[in-house]
């Protein structure tokens, strides 16, 4: 089969500089990495191709030959070694010093324990129930271990078998000669596919997988004072391990519902009260509506709109610690829009004996009760 042009498999020009030259290769070497694509065993051949194809052009001198006949300038010799560790730029030793810190050798760690992946579930919540927690049951479909063969992939009565080719390690040796010397690389196992271990007669429930997927049920407690946006960790509620490692986290997310009445900022709880203009001007006693009930309030003479007054204590307890924050209850004064003739004569009376001047052509009446308690 015939080689791909190397500056087409970097994806450069050939008049790449040096840096684009190297900056191609550990963005491709990261693409098709075999141990970063463990389910994709092509991805092992196009990584030697790219690995190949750097060799040759972040050498100057080996490039200029290439640059000149091509591929045949390496004809017999074993082309640029595949995994070779020559070359000027570090090739194969640069994409391990990215992956592994300068571990040497391809594929050299023995597949471990697993940790699964995480999950998310996104939960809406009402106001009240942020505020003073909540127990919900939530439904996640998930992958466990099968039950039926206890994860091993096996039918009952079974078991699987050491691999024959990789000895039970998962990862086999292959001798390469290149035009440094022969080099030995390790890498996956294709016949179990670095499981090191071939199940002969597979579990019929899960098909020789190990693992199944359900819906698991789950109670999740949402603690008093979480906010939207908040994000709860449920540990080992996520997806199964591999080969023996443990269950991924579930991640549950929280959105809380507008309020009516009620908004939020930090742990204080605000609302917006209407009261008459005789209430503001005389005072009254009002009730209030609070996150646990109906409490009353006192409004002294003369309040104006827009006067915010505290309830201590009503509003969100904290998240972590004691206490609560308070309620702000905003004072609104509502001006009357329609007036009986009496009414308006009598809040005539009352502007005459205040000493306001009242000329109805001028300024209209209900603008200026508007002016007289704020504009609201």
């Amino acid at each position: 089969m015939s080689k791909r042009d190397y500056y087409e498999v970097l994806g450069v020009a050939k008049n790449a500089s040096d840096d684009e030259v190297k900056k191609a290769f550990r963005k491709m070497a990261r693409k098709y990495h075999p141990d970063v694509n463990r389910d994709k065993p092509e991805a092992e051949a196009k990584f030697k191709e790219v690995n190949e194809a750097y060799e040759v052009l972040s050498n100057p001198e080996r490039r200029g030959q290439y640059d000149q006949v091509g591929h045949a300038a390496f004809d017999g010799s074993g082309g640029a070694g595949g995994f070779g560790g020559g070359g000027g730029g570090g090739g194969f030793n640069d994409i391990f010093d990215m992956f592994f810190g300068g571990q040497a050798g391809f594929g050299g760690r023995q597949p471990g324990p697993e940790k699964g992946s995480d999950l998310r579930y996104d939960m809406e919540i009402s106001f009240e129930q942020a505020a003073f927690g909540v127990e919900n049951e939530i439904a996640i479909p998930r992958t466990e271990d099968c039950k039926k063969c206890s994860g091993s992939g096996a039918a009952p009565g079974t078991h699987a078998e050491t691999c024959s080719q990789c000895k039970g390690t998962g990862q086999v040796q292959v001798a390469q000669n290149t035009p440094f010397g022969r080099m030995i690389n390790t890498r996956t196992c294709d016949r179990c596919h670095g499981e090191g271990k071939i199940v002969q007669s597979p579990c019929k429930e899960c098909r020789g997988t190990g693992k199944n997927r359900v819906k698991r049920k789950i109670n999740v407690k949402i603690p008093a004072g979480v906010d939207n946006g908040s994000r709860l960790r449920v540990t080992h509620e996520g997806e199964a391990g591999t080969r023996g490692g443990p269950p991924g986290d579930l991640y549950v997310y929280i959105f809380v519902k507008q309020h009516k009445l009620f908004t939020r900022e930090g742990n204080e709880v605000i609302c917006e009260v209407p009261i008459s203009f005789v209430q503001a001007t005389l005072g009254d006693e009002i009730e209030v509506p609070t996150l646990d009930g109906k409490v009353k309030m006192k409004i002294t003479e003369g309040i104006q709109s827009g006067t915010v007054l505290r309830l201590k204590d009503k509003g969100i307890p904290h998240l972590r610690g004691n206490g609560r924050g308070d309620q702000h209850v905003r004072v609104k004064v509502v001006t009357p829009q329609k007036l009986t003739e009496k009414q308006r004569e009598l809040l005539q009376e009352f502007a005459k004996a205040s000493g306001e001047n009242i000329n109805p052509e001028q300024k209209n009446f209900f603008k200026k009760v508007k002016d007289i308690f704020g504009g609201v």
